[in-house]
């Protein structure tokens, strides 16, 4: 069933798991996802950035297609309809094409014209009982055109947003987009502590989670994460099942250069990713 995120990440965080956040390209990959959450009984998010919902066409078309799978496929479990680090003026579109949760990612404006546009979104949002995400400092890396130089937020600066009423925060403690390099120093659990003190409760978001360690995960939950965002993982086993399929000639098989037989073998590593995902996270059966 369609809805919003608060109180499927309101949950999580009082249970102690986190709740995933997975994002779509195509058809394939939203029936992938939602087909790996109704089997694993788990809520899910599903992330659209706004490169993606370009790809689709367009956000009228995301929902429809959304809306439509969830119908046609019985899904039952919780599932929200989300922006992924969405520009102002994509939020709103957003908001006017269905989405039932949507992110403003205002971290690269200077913190009182984040709060603005932020307070702006969350009254807009709320009036249509959708649910908005928020992000102080910025997340490393770069996804979709969207770049961020992995600023650690400012515990203070947090409090600010979270005090508009949002629904859930994200907030840079050294995470980043794509692939984590060698040298990369983990995630900094000393402000990831300041800003769940500072904000009082406020379900967290922790973006990047492709390649984070296991204990690093548990450890972010028990701190007050209850949604991680996975992307670039689910990609990767996209890729390299597509790519054994046609190493091995399988596409030259019979009728195997048909796209629904070329594209299964990604469609069930989407899949498989996304239920391991989701028994790390602990949200299996919690929908």
């Amino acid at each position: 069933m369609l809805v919003n995120a608060k109180d499927m990440l309101n949950k999580a965080k009082a249970e102690g798991y986190a709740v995933g956040a997975f994002n779509i390209n195509n058809l394939e990959w939203t029936k992938a996802i939602l087909t790996a959450a109704q089997e694993s009984a788990s809520p899910v998010i599903l992330g659209v950035s706004e490169g993606a919902g370009k790809y689709m066409t367009g956000y009228k078309t995301v929902a429809a297609m959304v809306k439509a799978m969830v119908e046609e496929l019985g899904i039952t479990v919780p599932v929200a309809l989300h922006l992924d680090h969405g520009s102002y003026e994509g939020t709103k579109r957003c908001i006017e094409a269905g989405f039932t949760s949507v992110m403003f990612d205002g971290s690269h404006y200077p913190i009182e014209e984040n709060v603005a546009k932020t307070a702006e979104l969350v009254e807009l949002a709320h009036s249509l009982g959708i649910s908005i995400e928020a992000e102080v400092g910025s997340i490393g890396g770069e996804e979709d055109g969207v770049a961020g130089r992995g600023e650690v937020a400012d515990a203070q600066q947090c409090k600010m947003i979270a005090d508009l009423g949002i629904d859930m925060l994200a907030a840079g403690i050294g995470n980043i987009h794509g692939k984590y390099p060698a040298n990369w120093h983990g995630l900094d659990f000393d402000a990831l502590e300041k800003i769940k003190q500072a904000t009082e409760g406020m379900p967290l978001v922790l973006h990047g989670g492709t390649g984070i360690p296991r204990d690093m995960i548990k450890k972010s939950i028990s701190l007050g994460v209850a949604k991680i965002n996975v992307n670039t993982e689910c990609q990767l086993s996209f890729a390299e099942a597509t790519r054994k399929y046609i190493e091995e000639g399988k596409d030259l098989q019979g009728k195997g250069y048909d796209p629904r037989k070329l594209l299964a073998p990604g469609f069930e590593a989407i899949k498989a990713t996304v239920k391991e995902k989701m028994e790390l996270f602990g949200s299996v059966g919690k929908a």
